[in-house]
């Protein structure tokens, strides 16, 4: 019998926030602070999931939007589910397919992240109501209506063990009056979609979403409203400031403030930098495509920083990236070979460096639990 969905905590530091737990899901455990890899359409780029799984990545992120394009969620649904579509028998997580639809209607995807998408792109996006919106599929112009409905709807098709409600998520430039309207909008869709999710639950769990922008009034708003629902679990998103300051001034604020029995998630926030400043108030888990983007410039993590690989200096380094890193790349290939890769444009490379990468944040991970435990953070 699977284990149902349950939120256990080890430690509380007694230095910080920080927090060391254990997440239980149908599909395995989430030792916590952990970093969840985005893999936007059922894989990490350049790898396959049974080596993403040796890798001791526990929770994945996948997104709603993408594979409700293509393949389309009944074609995931008729596969067993996600996880069998994919061959990942670890936790997988699932947004509700707001982010990207709001990013049409505002700016790109990475703008929105950097909060500075306020241009509305072309009529992709043909109407936002109080139902939904209304959107163009950039695949084949087909009109697609995601509601929180139908947004759920397509999370229990894809069977992810977390799964996140329907949310506006506003630019960071808005009027006060609109983001408090599109608050309130919000938090009508948060309940519909729970509503929807409690129908069936199937195992799963739901995060609530806290939004509020960058004003403490509203996001202290949007705890109160939701934690009196009974979701799983919280995450923060909406615009998280447009530098890292307000980001780390916002975390350090709405964190004490959420119910500190549940797990939490920071949405889209997962670079070394935030990382080392957000565990200390408390943040569960992490979701970024920071390792692996970062992997396919040319860039491989180490204790010393970032070590740009195709820099001539490496032409003739024979050693590994680090000496006593346990990962793959590590084990069989030089640096030297890695440069050669990546000069020759070859995708082995994007490959081995990710590998390379995703160890990284695993091993990183280990050492804030233990630093967490030991009251050090």
């Amino acid at each position: 019998m699977t284990e149902p969905f349950r939120f256990e905590l080890i430690h509380q530091s007694k230095k910080s926030h920080a927090r060391v737990g254990r997440i239980h899901t149908p599909h395995g455990i989430i030792d916590t602070p952990n970093f969840v890899a985005v893999g936007t359409n059922g894989t990490l780029k350049s790898l396959d999931n049974h080596l993403v799984s040796s890798i001791g990545l526990q929770l994945m992120f996948c997104n709603t939007y993408h594979l409700l394009l293509q393949p389309g969620t009944e074609v995931v649904k008729q596969a067993g589910g996600l996880h069998e579509f994919i061959n990942r028998s670890m936790p997988i997580i699932t947004d509700s397919g707001g982010f990207q639809v709001f990013s049409l209607a505002y700016g790109s995807v990475a703008s929105e992240i950097k909060s500075q998408g306020t241009k509305k792109s072309s009529n992709s996006v043909l109407k936002i109501n109080d139902d939904g919106v209304l959107f163009r599929s950039y695949r084949d112009g087909q009109k697609l209506l995601l509601t929180p409905e139908t947004s759920v709807r397509a999370q229990k098709d894809l069977g992810a063990d977390i799964i996140i409600p329907f949310d506006e998520l506003p630019p960071y430039h808005i009027d006060q009056k609109k983001l408090e309207k599109s608050l309130d909008r919000t938090h009508e869709w948060e309940k519909r979609s729970l509503q929807e999710h409690l129908k069936s639950p199937n195992g799963q769990a739901m995060y609530a979403v806290v939004h509020g922008g960058i004003d403490q009034r509203l996001r202290k708003k949007s705890i109160d409203t939701l934690s009196n629902e009974p979701f799983d679990g919280y995450s923060v998103g909406g615009s998280l400031g447009k530098t890292k300051e307000e980001l780390f001034e916002l975390v350090e604020f709405t964190m004490p403030k959420l119910p500190k029995d549940k797990p939490n998630h920071l949405l889209g926030i997962g670079d070394l930098t935030s990382l080392e400043r957000c565990i200390p108030f408390g943040v569960d888990t992490f979701d970024s495509s920071y390792p692996t983007k970062s992997a396919r410039h040319g860039v491989a993590f180490t204790e010393k920083g970032p070590l740009k690989l195709t820099k001539g200096s490496l032409k003739q380094t024979f050693t590994p990236i680090e000496e006593h890193c346990p990962c793959h790349t590590c084990k069989h290939y030089s640096l030297a070979y890695l440069h050669h890769l990546f000069k020759a444009k070859e995708l082995t490379a994007l490959t081995l460096c990710s590998i390379h990468n995703l160890s990284y944040m695993v091993r990183l991970m280990e050492r804030y639990r233990q630093d967490i435990l030991l009251d050090k953070i």
